[in-house]
């Protein structure tokens, strides 16, 4: 039988609170506890002394959290809930994500865990008014993006579409270098490559992708050769975002909307190349 990975926290803020009760002495005494028991393996003791209104602030907090979303972590134990941190909203948000994690949180002088029904509750209330929050100001963000695709405003983002960025404006400008890929990925497939073949070909080359790697992916090759914006068009809301809470993102075949832009900017690939290409595609 596996053994459960604990560690301890322990935060003091005050000179005279590390006079009445050192670092050391709490790190010897969560050592000697989690030694007593034998399903128990000791991880680590986080100790520090820092302020415990602002979780970013306190470095070793900051290292717990991050070993426990590495899925190191099963138990943390700390003295008191004060202790684990003084911003109430900050400390529930936290206390919410470790149990979701399945990671158990015990606090000592209140005997309560974030498995037990009044921490839960406290949880719950929290959840639910900072998950109403999110999905408002989703909403917001969202009905702002598509007024202005009703208004014919371009929405998009340039930070890995190759071939293009944007100017000052916010207007879609061609990169000469990176075009000139785009262009040799068109002419490579209107000579009979295929997406494998135009892909070693990249490669074997020593063409980067657009974010720099060495080695490509036959899906992005082929989202390129299906790329309207490369003839100067661009067709809006492809895709949405259909949970606000996980972020993922869903191909739009007709929930929502689509908007079409011609000749928005500078083409890269000439119309009558790009529809040759789709209608090979389609065979």
């Amino acid at each position: 039988m596996s053994k459960f990975r604990v560690v301890a926290y322990y935060r003091v803020s005050t000179n005279h609170e590390e006079q009445e009760s050192s670092l050391e002495t709490q790190v010897s005494y969560y050592g000697k506890l989690i030694a007593e028991h034998k399903d128990w393996q000791l991880v680590k003791i986080y100790a520090e002394r820092a302020s415990g209104t602002q979780m970013k602030k306190r470095s070793e907090f900051m290292k717990m959290l991050k070993a426990c979303k590495q899925g190191r972590i099963d138990l943390i134990l700390t003295k008191s809930i004060s202790r684990f941190g003084r911003n109430t909203l900050d400390m529930l948000k936290t206390l919410y994500e470790l149990f979701n994690l399945g990671i158990k949180v015990y606090f000592e002088k209140e005997n309560l865990n974030n498995y037990d029904k009044e921490m839960r509750t406290m949880m719950g209330i929290y959840a639910g008014f900072t998950q109403e929050e999110s999905k408002n100001m989703s909403d917001n963000i969202k009905r702002g993006i598509r007024e202005r695709m009703w208004e014919g405003k371009v929405c998009l983002n340039c930070t890995r579409f190759l071939g293009y960025d944007k100017d000052e404006n916010g207007k879609l400008v061609v990169v000469e270098s990176e075009a000139v890929i785009v262009r040799k990925i068109f002419e490579l497939y209107l000579n009979g490559f295929g997406v494998c073949k135009i892909e070693k070909y990249l490669e074997e080359n020593g063409i980067k992708t657009v974010t720099g790697k060495d080695t490509w992916s036959t899906s992005t090759i082929d989202r390129i050769l299906s790329n309207e914006k490369y003839v100067g068009d661009v067709l809006m809301q492809k895709s949405f975002t259909e949970d606000f809470l996980t972020g993922k993102r869903k191909k739009n075949e007709g929930e929502l909307k689509m908007y079409f832009i011609e000749n928005n900017h500078e083409a890269i690939i000439s119309r009558d190349e790009f529809t040759t290409v789709q209608e090979m595609k389609s065979k």
